[in-house]
């Protein structure tokens, strides 16, 4: 895995909040083209596992960019009504709807990273912060529709004397037009976790496998991650 081939349009560097996901990995390569540095920031919140962020930690060496993993463990009482931050709570499993998915919600996390990301990119004097919102989210994720991100793009112009702009990319995407682009790009999508479990191999039946499944079918090809069982009714490139 290398730096994009292309010049950067920016020498100003950028703040991208990575969760070691597809689409926050598609967001780095989108920003590392688009700026000369890149700064990737992680968090670990109390999730329910670490898959994802070791997976962060992986990607940025062999990209050679600066990364952060914050520890803010501490708030996890805070936001721990969540089944993504709760172990005891059962995780939904089925194709993204509000009445299945609401269990998922992590309570103002994106406000949470986001106003740590603008604080990181003012210390360093970076001006754009990358965050990887997309419409699929739109229906269960209050801090992931474009109301949300406006306002957090009007408060982060305001945090400091010289205004921090937040950038969210694919807000009016879907999962499958992400990775779309991360294809045209070249990316190897091995390098991301997307499970809500964090075992070997991924579930094939959380939502956000499903949601995953369904983006490589659009595209036309089969995800390379390995998955314990996919559903028989789950669609493949090849159509088995």
């Amino acid at each position: 895995m290398s730096h994009p081939t292309s010049t950067p349009a920016h020498d100003c560097p950028a703040v991208v909040v990575y969760s070691g996901g597809m689409d926050s990995f598609t967001l780095l390569h989108r920003a590392l083209r688009e700026h000369s540095s890149v700064h990737a920031l992680s968090f670990d919140y109390g999730q329910r596992h670490s898959r994802e962020l070791e997976m962060a930690q992986q990607v940025c060496k062999t990209l050679g960019i600066a990364h952060q993993v914050v520890d803010i463990r501490a708030i996890h009482g805070l936001i721990d009504g969540s089944s993504l931050t709760d172990a005891s709570q059962p995780l939904p499993t089925g194709r993204y709807a509000a009445d299945n998915m609401q269990s998922t919600v992590v309570p103002n996390r994106n406000m949470i990273l986001l106003s740590m990301s603008i604080a990181k990119a003012i210390n360093i004097g970076a001006r754009d912060v990358y965050y990887g919102a997309h419409a699929g989210d739109h229906l269960i994720y209050p801090d992931c529709r474009p109301e949300f991100v406006a306002a957090m793009q009007h408060a982060a112009g305001l945090a400091d004397c010289n205004p921090v702009k937040v950038h969210a990319p694919y807000l009016h995407a879907s999962k499958a037009d992400i990775l779309a682009d991360g294809l045209q790009m070249g990316l190897d999508y091995t390098n991301t976790w997307t499970c809500y479990l964090g075992e070997a191999f991924a579930c094939g039946e959380c939502g956000s496998c499903i949601d995953r499944l369904d983006a490589f079918a659009a595209n036309g090809i089969d995800d390379p991650v390995a998955y314990a069982s996919i559903p028989s009714d789950r669609p493949t490139a090849r159509g088995e």
